[in-house]
Parts: C-alpha cells; structure tokens; sequence
C-alpha cells in the first residue's frame, strides 16, 4: 500500500538533506514529498525577508491545507523540523496518520517554543544556508495554542540517534518524558542527521511506522 510521506528539514538545511530516504521510500513504491520552508532549500526568499516563526513554517501549512480532507500523510521532521510538524498537526490532526520525530524538538501541550529554542545555536552549527533569526517565540506561543484535542490525537513516534553530539539525549529524554510518544526508537551508530549517517536505518524505521500507524 502506498503510504504519503512529507519531509521536514531542520534549520538552514532544505528539502536536499533527504535525497537518500526520500529515494529509498520511492524505490518501494511510496509517494514522498520534501518541502523546503520560508528562505531554506531553493525557497525564493531570502532570510532577512521572514519576519516570523508562523511565516517561516507557511509551505508546510499551505501544503496540508491543500489536502483533500479525505487524505491523510506521514509527517516526519529532523531537529527544529520537529517544531514545524507540530503545528501542522494542532492545526491539521485529521490528515496527520502519525508523526515520527527524528532527533527533533517536539513542542506541545506540556512545552512551549520559548523553553526548546535555547537549543537553536546548538543546532545552527552544521548548516548551509543562513536561517532566519526569530524574535517572536514568546509572541508565537500566545498565539498558538497545542491541544490535546488536537496535537494530543495525532499518534507520534520518536526517533533518536545514539551518537547525536549536537542535540543532547538527556534534552531529547526531557521532551519525551513530559509528552511520551506512541513508541521510541532509537538508531545505533547514528549522529544528530540520520538522514546522511545512517539513511537505509532510518528508512527502515519510517516504513515500519508507516506499516503500524497508517
């Protein structure tokens, strides 16, 4: 059965940094689509031009909005990806089948954006493109409320690589803890972008939640 899976970079990277899973998810006959956000990937605007957290995660909203409301995809996001599929499924719970977080920050009822984003330097060392600078978490957070009516009914699975030197895995346990995913699962041998070192893992990982939660 053909699964649809949207893939979420994290920041300064683009749609690229998913060439491998995304090929080995077409191979076994899965629909895939990459999105680069506001001012990432080949995205026409430039850093300076996204004035908030809200427009920066626009191609991702636009995207779900688009969706016939009889279909449903796979979300997975990496790192500050986490935080750009979180709001599609508080604001689109319905056409979210599961969200896999990949060594991703997971925002929700019990954590604002405020408290994860101390963890953006951390996670803007290894990056190709200049990533636009928020100031309005706090902002966004007011704004934004996660549900357990709506965030809270989409299943999630968490994925973590063993060797992820730029997200700490005490941070990673922390979010977890205060919102336990459906599963955890965890990638040996991997860094903190499981997409490049360790890819053929990773697919395997995503096809056997799309196999369980679809």
């Amino acid at each position: 059965m053909e699964r649809h899976f949207v893939l979420v970079h994290g920041v300064m990277h683009g749609a690229w940094c998913w060439y491998k899973v995304a090929t080995l998810l077409q191979s076994v006959g899965h629909k895939v689509t990459s999105l680069d956000m506001a001012a990432s990937g080949i995205h026409p605007k430039q850093a300076s031009e996204v004035n908030s957290y809200r427009e920066y995660v626009e191609p991702l909203t636009q995207f779900m909005k688009a969706l016939p409301s009889h279909e449903s995809v796979i979300l997975v996001g990496h790192s500050a990806g986490g935080g750009c599929i979180s709001v599609a499924m508080e604001q689109f719970p319905e056409k979210v089948s599961v969200a896999a977080f990949v060594a991703a920050l997971m925002p929700g009822p019990n954590i604002t954006f405020a408290a994860l984003t101390k963890e953006d330097v951390m996670l803007s060392k290894s990056s190709m493109r200049p990533s636009p600078s928020f100031n309005d978490y706090e902002l966004f957070d007011k704004q934004t409320t996660f549900t357990k009516e709506n965030f809270g009914k989409v299943r999630r699975v968490y994925i973590m690589g063993d060797q992820d030197m730029l997200m700490k895995e005490d941070f990673q346990k922390w979010m977890i803890e205060l919102h336990p995913p459906n599963e955890f699962k965890k990638i040996d041998g991997s860094d903190h972008f499981l997409m490049f070192s360790t890819p053929i893992q990773l697919f395997s990982c995503l096809q056997d939640i799309s196999h369980k939660y679809y």
